[in-house]
């Protein structure tokens, strides 16, 4: 897809790697509109790099529906969905304060897995009213993001684990059947990424967990991120698969 003038929407678009992706696009020529639930900082984003900034709640069916139809009302089209939002706790089954709290269990879930769905759902069917011209041969491009944790999570991270794997096991089936509106769909399984939560720990924290990288060893980047989801979108014959970008990291089991 040539991403010149093309919609693109992205969750979490407010920090770290959303961010990094939104510049990246809106720099390539793409109409970037992001979402995400921190207003200040997303509408800040939103000024530095030019692009329409929108609070959402992406687990709010009503919510995420009104913003679609905002979208099909101003724009008029969409061609693009990048997930990004989400979150990671931590907490063991049998931890020292108790049994692992099933809500905490549920939350991760809704906004990670349910969240995700909710989004591409509501732009696959706008996407798929996208008329094609010239030599166009897809309408649509998701891009979800899952993590290396779906793979090798580690002790603690049973609730992220399984969001990341959820996201994962939808890849290939959502592939399968949007081929038909000629919409692809893809997954990014970060490993060790420089966001704004890893940069605020002790810089020989940082070198210690980079030092885990076979190579390069050092922490990803998330313009390296960005990047991929830009190749994502320009290479057509990416399409139900899952790409792990992590400098062939396997986690430890701690």
């Amino acid at each position: 897809m040539n991403i010149q003038g093309k919609v693109i929407v992205i969750t979490g678009g407010a920090s770290g790697l959303g961010a990094a992706t939104a510049a990246y696009l809106q720099q390539q020529g793409a109409r970037v509109v992001i979402v995400d639930m921190n207003a200040s900082l997303g509408e800040q984003t939103g000024q530095e790099i030019g692009a329409e900034f929108i609070k959402l709640d992406v687990t709010d069916e009503k919510a995420v529906e009104s913003f679609f139809a905002h979208i099909q009302e101003k724009y008029g089209q969409l061609n693009g969905l990048i997930n990004c939002a989400g979150i990671a706790p931590s907490a063991k089954v049998l931890g020292r304060d108790g049994l692992h709290a099933l809500d905490m269990f549920q939350t991760v879930l809704n906004i990670n897995v349910s969240g995700t769905f909710n989004m591409l759902r509501y732009a696959a069917q706008l996407m798929s009213q996208y008329a094609l011209s010239g030599e166009e041969e897809e309408r649509g491009v998701i891009v979800n993001t899952a993590s290396v944790a779906a793979f090798d999570g580690q002790i603690g991270q049973a609730a992220y684990s399984a969001s990341k794997g959820a996201v994962v096991g939808m890849t290939l089936p959502l592939a399968r059947e949007l081929a038909r509106e000629k919409i692809r769909v893809m997954t990014i399984a970060p490993g060790i990424m420089e966001t704004p939560m890893l940069k605020g720990l002790p810089q020989n924290v940082q070198d210690a967990l980079g030092q885990m990288v076979p190579f390069p060893p050092r922490l990803a980047k998330p313009e390296e991120f960005a990047k991929l989801v830009g190749h994502i979108f320009e290479n057509s014959y990416l399409n139900g698969e899952v790409i792990r970008l992590d400098g062939a990291i396997r986690m430890a089991p701690k």
